[in-house]
């Protein structure tokens, strides 16, 4: 199967997200964050990227809250090559009504290979790795040429 590159710009875009129970951790990561992620365009999940903006300052552009699409908006955003690091703080102990949202977008995020932090620790890692100022290339599969072939062979 033939992979193409990928670039992810020296300016990052970072959908942020955080379920009930870990959005001040959210808010306090990026507060402390701040100075990194004022260069980045930040996007986020309706509350989440609402609470962001009202505590620190920081321009989040707003889609819809999770159970309502939000994570399905992100994940057409990373599919589209408009969201390219994500930084989801999820809660594992909490029973979540949109799981199978959340799945979809952990899934989406894999297949286009990107970053995706799901802990304070893994995030405050990528954050701070050298790759953040600078243009990283990864390979993703051609889904083009991976279809033309599965038609072809169906």
């Amino acid at each position: 199967m033939d992979f193409l590159t990928m670039t992810i710009g020296k300016q990052k875009n970072i959908a942020l997200i955080a379920h009930d129970s870990k959005k001040h951790e959210m808010i306090d990561w990026c507060q402390e964050h701040k100075e990194i992620l004022k260069g980045h365009f930040l996007c986020g999940t309706g509350t989440t990227a609402r609470m962001i903006t009202e505590a620190t300052g920081l321009p989040v552009k707003g889609y819809n809250s999770g159970p309502l699409g939000g994570d399905q908006q992100i994940g057409a955003k990373i599919v589209e090559g408009r969201v390219d690091f994500v930084v989801f703080f999820s809660d594992p102990l909490t029973a979540q009504p949109h799981d199978p949202d959340v799945k979809a977008l952990l899934r989406i995020a894999q297949v286009y290979d990107i970053p995706i932090a799901n802990n304070k620790a893994t995030a405050d890692f990528l954050i701070t790795s050298r790759f953040m100022n600078e243009e990283y290339e990864h390979k993703i599969i051609n889904f083009h040429q991976n279809i033309a072939e599965r038609a072809r062979t169906l």
